[in-house]
């Protein structure tokens, strides 16, 4: 799938952009999906808000347990000083996660393709296992900045393996909260680990150890915005620091991203998504053969 250019470019830089690799179709089809789920989801009391802000990271029961189930989070800004949503459902939510790519049959078909496994495999993630998915909405006006950060932070093995498959359902652009990466960041070292503190029940919690106290960029220092059109594929190294400001435009920045680790990694029993063991992790290519 990919040329011995491109190889090097992700090597050198951390990311690597791939435009048109899917057809509108397809993200027509996975867009409407996620709206279906949206429109169906039924919130519980807690009604969780997802952030990125890092003294109010998620850390309840519903969070903790997402790894096997598909679930609706709440953008940060969509409640009002009353506690109630400033806008209708569907313009509220952050994202679904975090595994469709194994419960829905729109998002197992759109991840398991043998043109993904083919893209892993160029870059040295030859037998990839699908390990996370996310929805995200990037919803006109009350978007959410997601802060500077590298993956493996939060999907760590050993040795460190995690890839991001990035796919913009739309347009992305500066307006709307396009991605933005440190281009050959990867290189510098992992700064933190995101750490769940027990077992999977409402006292469980996470905490956050550095590694490294040296800084990520400071957004939009050293970073080069990636705009990039509907169908775009951009994938991304485990621990190449990216980032995404708020949504202030009137126009919103759908995209999927799916997550794969090595199934010759370790994958710590630490890690904050854990998946129960009746749902385990499945092979890009196997599936997509």
């Amino acid at each position: 799938m990919l040329s011995p250019e491109q190889i090097e470019s992700f090597r050198r830089d951390g990311f690597l952009v791939l435009e048109e690799f899917v057809e509108s179709d397809a993200c027509a089809a996975l867009r409407a999906r996620a709206i279906e789920i949206v429109d169906d989801w039924q919130p519980s009391e807690t009604r969780t808000a997802f952030t990125t802000i890092e003294d109010e990271s998620p850390r309840n029961a519903e969070f903790l347990a997402s790894g096997g189930i598909v679930w609706c989070f709440f953008e940060e800004e969509a409640f009002g000083p009353d506690g109630q949503l400033r806008q209708p459902k569907e313009l509220s939510i952050n994202k679904i996660g975090h595994a469709m790519h194994d419960l829905d049959p729109v998002f197992e078909r759109f991840t398991y393709t043998s043109r993904l496994a083919e893209v892993a495999a160029d870059i040295g993630l030859v037998d990839a296992l699908a390990l996370q998915s996310m929805y995200i909405f990037k919803q006109p006006s009350i978007g959410g900045e997601v802060t500077c950060h590298q993956d493996a932070t939060f999907l760590y093995t050993e040795p460190i393996s995690v890839t991001g498959f990035w796919f913009a359902i739309e347009d992305a652009t500066l307006e709307n909260g396009c991605l933005w990466a440190a281009p050959g960041g990867h290189r510098t070292g992992l700064r933190q680990l995101f750490k769940r503190t027990g077992a999977m029940t409402d006292e469980d919690g996470t905490v956050i150890e550095t590694l490294d106290p040296t800084p990520l960029p400071t957004p939009p220092d050293d970073l080069v915005p990636l705009e990039v059109p509907a169908g775009t594929m951009v994938v991304l190294d485990g621990q190449l620091p990216h980032w995404s400001g708020a949504n202030r435009s009137a126009h919103s920045r759908h995209a999927y991203t799916v997550h794969c680790i090595s199934a010759a990694a370790d994958y710590p029993a630490w890690n904050w998504l854990q998946r129960p063991a009746d749902m385990p992790l499945r092979r890009l290519a196997t599936v997509a053969a």
